[in-house]
């Protein structure tokens, strides 16, 4: 095993001498997977331990404390001897030199247990997922050999091994770990220097777009998907991959690390959970309290008085640091909590499941729990928990699809990311805690926030938005917080901002990534204090606003930059939802191009029977870098172009060779058309064409005069 890392060690080194970038990725990129690998494996129910040559432990699932019957921190740092009867060391010993010269073991140890009696357990030990890191995965042989969930008899597939691996900015591989040559078949000579799309099908290699796919994992901090790899051998398997963009102490991208796993065996275990727990029946908006709680890794060093009194534990035993989040948890829920870290690990937040908790006397409380994911590195998360032991009471209906779809009604579609996204909703919209909408333009951001408010305690109260990309920057201050009569030249009267026309209600801020950096500190404070004072006023004016806020930025790049504040990051990030792309829910296509043929046909007075097989075909083939608001466009134009009974729709436009630009099309031509295209996607909004296009938004309104683009042309 020497012998290999010193291979991977040579290519590496190779490979990197091309470009400062690979040389930072080759000194920087094994630290940074190891955390990334961390933040993966800290939390599964497997016990999984990650040693060093020496046998000391560096990292420690939550599977091992329960296996022990000690907290994570007190596992950590500690050789794996300190764990094991006195009489049992010299084998641990044994294992470490064996390890090391073949690479993988399998075996029985023996273990002292949380009474320190000796415990039988099973192992496998994979060496050198990273240099100088293996893998030991432990199970206990007495325990139940079939759950609900299946058998347990035997060390999951999907946690023997982990494929771990760098990339530069291109999708070049730089360095090519031990787990990675065990898992694919390709030495560390054969993959460095490959592009990661080596290890696709070619079907996956036509259908994916890998440069996409690593943009949006430079924009969003990380990226996880799941799909088909494919092995040296020609075999395939279904992988989890969880990709992390790698930025050095000035915020410039150097590459990518990536931790791949096989899942062919749990990816139907995981789609049975999902079916299992998709009917979640509705919460009443009534219960406006909601637990919240947040920690890093497994320490909770924050909760809430409701969670606190939830639970049954004191303020005094949360600073103490007596609150571990997997003690809370049943073992039978354990398949649930495990799904639901791997979700937040690719969608930044699990669908919304129930669960019970473990108060501290023993006793069991019946919940809702979703969890959001705010730092990969170090991994940090927050838990929002509904108490659902009076639900009962407000259930009148044995469908709660019904009014899922009600509270829904303007966001249409049945796959599982919304799903997800809309499970979110319901489990935040009850509190006040502040939302962080991401997510591409298009996507219906403003659609949840409405969401958010209609199924709030404050429905019957103000819902005002304001777009901050729309207003120009020096008259944004006074639309927020409103001004005093003759606070400026043509202020001839007083008049009331936002905050204060939502009093009581809800605020939605539109692309708040465009908020100037010297308006941010008087938006934080009119947050935290819950009281602002009109411009050029003296009065403190109190208010009561819960705030939604959207993007389609990148704040945390915005933070890099020094272009956002980070305490108005985590002041707006209490509760993050991502709107998912359409690319990333095709199935919805045809229900939507239905709902808007039907509303634009009724809006003319259209009579649209069908939508020809070819053109829906067509629809769902196309990438809609315009999301949802680039298909309702269309399918408008559509409409109008539509005569008869049948959709007839200009599907030249949604073709791959309409990208292509005729050689006699003049620069003039193609300006032009790029230009509407980008405003047709962007919905007519110029200031968001402007952002998409890398202009400022009056170069725009220039270019668009000198080409004589106007409203007819969109």
């Amino acid at each position: 095993m020497i012998a290999t890392v010193a291979v991977i060690t040579s290519g590496t080194c190779s490979a990197g001498s091309e470009s400062p970038a690979a040389h930072w990725l080759v000194e920087n990129g094994p630290r940074e997977l190891e955390i990334l690998f961390r933040a993966i494996l800290y939390h599964p129910s497997t016990p999984i331990l990650i040693t060093d040559d020496h046998g000391n432990s560096r990292e420690a699932s939550a599977g091992v404390s329960k296996l022990l019957g000690l907290p994570r921190e007190k596992i950590i740092g500690r050789p794996v001897d300190d764990f094991v009867p006195p009489s049992f060391k010299p084998e641990i010993s044994q294992l470490w030199r064996a390890l090391q010269e073949q690479g993988e073991q399998e075996g029985t140890l023996r273990l002292l247990g949380p009474d320190r009696s000796p415990l039988e357990v099973e192992f496998t030990a994979k060496g050198n997922v990273l240099p100088v890191r293996h893998i030991l995965v432990l199970r206990d042989k007495t325990a139940p050999a079939e759950t609900e969930h299946g058998p347990t008899d035997r060390i999951p597939s999907w946690v023997r091994d982990y494929a771990l691996f760098l990339l530069d900015v291109d999708g070049r591989i730089v360095t090519w770990y031990s787990g990675a040559e065990r898992i694919y078949g390709y030495t560390a000579g054969e993959a460095t220097g490959q592009h990661v799309s080596f290890l696709y099908p070619s079907e996956e290699v036509a259908r994916v777009s890998f440069e996409e796919k690593l943009k949006r994992a430079a924009a969003e901090g990380h990226l996880g998907n799941e799909g088909w790899h494919l092995r040296k051998d020609g075999t395939r398997f279904w992988a989890n991959v969880i990709t992390m963009a790698l930025r050095d102490e000035n915020g410039e991208l150097q590459g990518f690390a990536r931790v791949v796993r096989d899942f062919s065996e749990r990816h139907e275990k995981d789609e049975k959970l999902r079916r299992s727990r998709t009917r979640v029946r509705p919460i009443p908006s009534e219960s406006t309290v909601a637990g919240i709680v947040s920690g890093e890794f497994d320490h909770v060093p924050e909760a809430n008085d409701a969670f606190l009194e939830m639970v049954g534990y004191s303020r005094e035993d949360l600073l103490a640091g007596r609150l571990h989040w997997p003690d809370l948890t049943p073992p039978e829920y354990a398949p649930l909590d495990d799904l639901a870290h791997e979700e937040g690990l690719r969608f930044g937040a699990c669908t919304p499941f129930e669960k019970e908790l473990i108060r501290k006397d023993g006793t069991r409380v019946p919940v809702l729990v979703a969890t959001a994911v705010l730092k990969l590195s170090p991994f940090r998360w927050i838990t929002f928990v509904q108490n659902l032991r009076e639900r009962d009471r407000f259930e009148s209906i044995e469908d709660a699809d019904v009014e899922t779809k009600q509270d829904f009604e303007e966001i249409v579609g049945v796959s599982a990311a919304l799903r997800r996204v809309q499970r979110q909703v319901e489990v935040v919209a009850p509190t006040d805690a502040n939302v962080l909408i991401l997510g591409e333009t298009g996507t219906g951001k403003e659609l949840v926030a409405r969401a958010i408010h209609r199924m709030s305690p404050r429905k019957n109260l103000p819902f005002v938005t304001l777009n901050c990309a729309a207003i120009p920057t020096g008259l944004l201050e006074s639309e927020l917080f409103g001004y005093e009569r003759g606070a400026f030249t043509g202020a001839l009267s007083q008049k009331i901002g936002r905050f204060e026309m939502a009093h009581r209600g809800t605020l939605f801020l539109d692309e708040v990534g465009d908020i100037p950096l010297d308006l941010q500190p008087k938006l934080l404070r009119a947050l935290q204090e819950k009281a602002f004072e009109r411009l050029g006023g003296t009065k403190t004016i109190p208010i009561d606003v819960r705030l939604v806020a959207a993007t389609n930025r990148n704040l945390t790049q915005m933070m890099g930059d020094k272009l956002f504040r980070s305490d108005l990051y985590y002041r707006l990030r209490v509760f993050p939802i991502t709107t998912p792309p359409l690319r990333d829910h095709p199935e919805d296509i045809p229900i939507l191009a239905r709902h808007f043929t039907k509303k634009y046909a009724e809006k003319m007075g259209r009579q649209i029977d069908k939508i020809p097989s070819e053109t829906m075909h067509a629809l769902v083939s196309w990438n809609w870098p315009g999301n949802v608001r680039e298909l309702e466009n269309f399918i408008e134009r559509s409409v109008i172009l539509s005569t008869g009974a049948r959709l007839r729709a200009p599907l030249a436009e949604i073709r791959p060779d309409a990208m292509q630009v005729a050689s006699s099309t003049t620069l003039e031509q193609v300006e032009r058309e790029h230009i509407v295209r980008v405003l047709r996607e962007s919905g007519g909004v110029v200031t968001t064409a402007a952002t998409r296009l890398g202009l400022h938004r009056t170069t725009l309104n220039a270019m668009m005069r000198k080409l004589g683009i106007s409203r007819k042309d969109l």
